[in-house]
């Protein structure tokens, strides 16, 4: 199992969201944990000037950024909604 860590901006973000999606940001970041690639996170690698990002979909119009840190550790950097997390 993967360490999860967080970076202020994400947990300053993820107390601002919604309960529904924050219920679901729960649940998914243990699924993160458990495998980064489980198809239920619909997990996709960011280009271009987001290199080395990954995102997350908690909800349709909810996303998660996160990096890896090394082999065992994922730091989750953003929560927002789709229209405002890719700029």
């Amino acid at each position: 199992m993967l360490e999860v860590i967080f970076h202020p901006q994400f947990q300053r973000n993820a107390r601002k969201l919604p309960e529904m999606q924050q219920r679901k940001l729960v649940a998914f970041i243990e699924r993160l944990r458990k495998n980064p690639y489980d198809p239920l996170l619909h997990t996709k690698r960011l280009s271009a000037p987001l290199v080395g990002l990954f995102s997350f979909r908690i909800t349709r119009d909810w996303r998660a950024l996160f990096r890896f840190v090394d082999e065992r550790t994922i730091q989750l950097t953003q929560v927002a909604h789709r229209n405002d997390i890719y700029r």
